[in-house]
């Protein structure tokens, strides 16, 4: 199944970010593109997540430096950003992909992209890695770490569910029951000439 797979190198980009956790070390990724193309996508993809996962911790110290948040933000903003390419780019991968297959007559749409909920899917394995280290702190109180061990069942059964329905609907694609349809995230904040506050100041 390529859930498997995709949780798989999930796992790895993570514990490979957790080596160090410094959020500016330079990313090194462990699948050449040239040779494992889809491989190199997802380790980046969640890369990226593990990254801004640490940015989203940091800034909601209540404490923090207003300059520092102020960098914090920009560099979410970016991340945000980058993350939204690296998921087009997973489309544009299962696009390819299944550009030859036959679509039957009967066949429908999905109402997100293969790449979309595999993005979901790399959030959810970041929020089982957090919550599994939260219902194993030694200096929590017990009822701190049952709590977490709850919600660490709910969301191990979220993967299984969502694992499930991303393997089905790739199935689907690949027998011409399903088709892909892809939009542009047309992200505007970005955007010098869509967003007035940096249009004003170019």
């Amino acid at each position: 199944m390529f859930t498997v797979k995709a949780i798989e190198i999930f796992n790895h980009a993570t514990l490979d970010f957790k080596k160090t956790s410094e959020i500016d070390q330079p990313f090194i990724n462990r699948h050449n593109a040239d040779d494992h193309y889809i491989e190199s996508l997802l380790y980046r993809k969640s890369w990226i997540d593990t990254v801004q996962w640490a940015y989203e911790d940091i800034i909601r110290n209540p404490n923090i430096d207003p300059q520092e948040a102020l960098d914090l933000k920009r560099k979410i903003d970016a991340s945000n950003q980058d993350r939204t390419d690296t998921v087009e780019q997973l489309d544009e991968y299962f696009l390819e992909k299944y550009s030859s297959i036959k679509i039957i007559e009967s066949a429908t749409t999905n109402t997100e992209s293969p790449a979309w909920a595999l993005d979901r899917l790399s959030i959810l394995e970041l929020k089982i890695y957090h919550m599994n280290i939260e219902a194993n702190r030694d200096d929590a109180s017990q009822t701190h770490r049952k709590k977490c061990i709850s919600k660490l069942s709910v969301l191990m059964q979220q993967r299984k569910d969502l694992s499930s329905a991303i393997d089905e609907l790739l199935d689907e694609i690949s027998k011409g029951k399903k088709y892909m349809k892809t939009y542009k995230q047309m992200k505007m904040y970005n955007d010098e000439e869509l967003n007035p506050v940096l249009r004003k100041n170019k």
